[in-house]
């Protein structure tokens, strides 16, 4: 679970290794990041030699507009906006990361539920947003806490986000934020904090309303079929070699 796998890209890691009771994730075939406007000659290279076949991007269309990413032509593309209205309009509200998050659960749950699909229709795949903290972090905790994925390990690769985040790039973006909203109270989170707190708290809120995350993503729309589906390709299993399992994926996506 090394950061920085492609060159030019802010936050991505593989999210293999995680403790899911006696088992772990499998490395190679769920990623995370910000976006990938930077990524350069060698990173382009580095996203081809990880085999990236899909990229689920949840920024909405003005953000890929001002950030368009850099990826061969080959790669599938599955644009799911999560946000409903801008992402300027969290910081003009001033809402708090647990208010956000709420938000997002609530009135994104389709869209939540189509990018958790999106990883079970190719692998190796690229689930990424602005900086890979919110949406993202928010996507990819749902869907590893429903695939059986311990919770604190869950929580910890949430938080782990704040490590990859530049310190330069922090202080330039509060800096744009207070400019333009200096009483803000809650910016210097939005902008720069991925606190393990507000992802055990989101957590405990799905668990309190839909029983688990897997019951989140059954109340909005998924079958069992599909949790089930989602638990085997995150999750190695005894008996059930990663590599096997693979063929099998493409086989199927190729038929």
């Amino acid at each position: 679970m090394t950061g920085s796998l492609v060159s030019g890209a802010v936050n991505f890691r593989d999210v293999g290794g995680l403790p899911a009771g006696e088992h772990r994730t499998r490395s190679g075939v769920l990623y995370r990041s910000g976006n990938l406007v930077a990524v350069d000659d060698a990173g382009v290279q580095d996203l081809r030699d990880l085999g990236i076949r899909r990229v689920i991007d949840l920024r909405d269309e003005s953000e890929v507009a001002h950030a368009p990413s850099r990826l061969d032509d080959g790669v599938e593309i599955q644009h799911e906006p999560l946000f409903l209205g801008s992402v300027a309009s969290f910081f003009a509200r001033d809402l708090s990361l647990d208010d956000m998050y709420a938000a997002l659960i609530t009135d994104s749950a389709d869209r939540v539920v189509s990018a958790v699909r999106g990883i079970l229709a190719a692998q190796p795949v690229l689930v990424h947003c602005t900086v890979g903290k919110d949406r993202t972090g928010v996507t990819v905790a749902i869907a590893l806490a429903a695939a059986g994925v311990d919770r604190e390990a869950v929580i910890a690769d949430y938080a782990r986000t704040e490590e990859f985040l530049p310190a330069e790039r922090n202080a330039r973006v509060l800096a744009a934020i207070r400019a333009v909203h200096p009483d803000n109270v809650h910016a210097e989170a939005l902008a720069t904090r991925s606190p393990a707190p507000v992802m055990r708290a989101l957590l405990h809120r799905v668990d309190r309303d839909f029983g688990s995350s897997a019951g989140y993503l059954l109340a909005n729309g998924m079958t069992e079929a599909e949790i089930e589906r989602l638990r085997q390709v995150l999750i190695d299993g005894p008996g059930r070699p990663a590599a096997s399992f693979d063929v099998e994926i493409r086989s199927r996506n190729s038929g």
